[in-house]
């Protein structure tokens, strides 16, 4: 290898991957009309995150085609999450820059991911510019979702951040030494501090199929940043159980006056009103107990130190 060569900056491409094989050849071939003309050292680190369609048989055509592309195969479908984390821990160029493999992730930012990154910023996170105008659930959940965030947490997740940025190696191996089972990136990314600046895009169409986010997977998605990064929901249970106590009391206060002043006409059995308190302080109670019940399942499932992913196969298959 040349000297010329060894001076060139290595980048690895992250691109978590999972039943798209109506579109991963069109973006790879997008993707490399971009970077084949950039004077650095590209890897294409491609993560299979369980697919059962022509994925895989894609991916092996294109690393025996291309020395520069590695495919991990995870044994099952772990999640888009658990996906990016098996690429970043796989990378060990000079600088990560992850996407999704549906085309939506414009390739044409690359060159200003790396000018930025070469500027000393340690995190590029691309943010997907929206139509103020437009109005679907997703939005109006999404809207509502970083909203909620960014007020129980201490950490401020940016609104239309998605999987798309670049990391410098310092903060990608910060990145890699936080191992928690339930991974929210953009919050753990937030949370990390490090030097950031914003690369605003407009995310083009999908070239073909749907998202596989379906909305299990955003409710799941977004359980964890919000059980992962606040304990809002126990002070709200406790707060509201608070509420309640006091309530109690000024009933209390309330009836011995009653009885005190010798008006113990007025005192009166109301079933009705015994049985709704007691509805309404037993669903708080459940609720309670239920976020309580949700953060012992987090520590559980933490505490078995369970890998966040395993994988199956990987091409080239370098003995790792």
């Amino acid at each position: 290898m040349s000297p010329r060569r060894k001076s060139k900056l290595k980048i690895d491409l992250v691109i978590p991957v999972f039943n798209e094989s109506d579109v991963i050849g069109q973006t790879y071939a997008d993707i490399c009309r971009v970077v084949d003309s950039l004077p650095c050292d590209f890897q294409f680190i491609y993560v299979d995150d369980g697919s059962n369609d022509g994925t895989v048989d894609t991916l092996r055509a294109m690393a025996a085609n291309d020395p520069r592309v590695t495919l991990l195969q995870l044994s099952r479908n772990f999640g888009h999450q658990a996906a990016l984390t098996a690429g970043m821990d796989a990378s060990r160029g000079d600088m990560m820059i992850s996407m999704d493999g549906d085309g939506q992730h414009p390739p044409e930012m690359i060159p200003q991911m790396i000018a930025l990154i070469e500027q000393g910023y340690d995190i590029v996170q691309a943010q997907r510019m929206v139509d103020e105008r437009a109005v679907s659930f997703k939005k109006v959940t999404s809207n509502f979702f970083y909203w909620l965030i960014n007020r129980i947490s201490g950490t401020q997740v940016l609104q239309g951040a998605a999987d798309f940025r670049a990391l410098s190696r310092n903060a990608l191996d910060g990145l890699r030494s936080m191992r928690e089972y339930h991974r929210f990136l953009r919050g753990m990314i937030s949370w990390m501090g490090y030097n950031s600046v914003i690369l605003p895009y407009h995310e083009p169409a999908r070239i073909a199929g749907k998202s596989k986010y379906s909305l299990g997977k955003m409710m799941r998605l977004a359980s964890d940043a919000i059980f992962s990064f606040s304990l809002a929901p126990l002070y709200i249970g406790l707060s509201v159980g608070l509420l309640f106590f006091v309530l109690a009391g000024a009933q209390l206060i309330y009836v011995l006056s009653l009885w005190l002043t010798g008006n113990t006409q007025q005192v009166e059995p109301g079933w009705s009103s015994l049985m709704g308190i007691l509805l309404i302080a037993s669903g708080i109670i459940m609720i309670l107990l239920g976020f309580i019940g949700v953060y012992v399942g987090y520590i559980f499932q933490e505490v078995k130190r369970r890998p966040i992913y395993l994988l199956k196969g990987k091409l080239p298959d370098d003995g790792e």
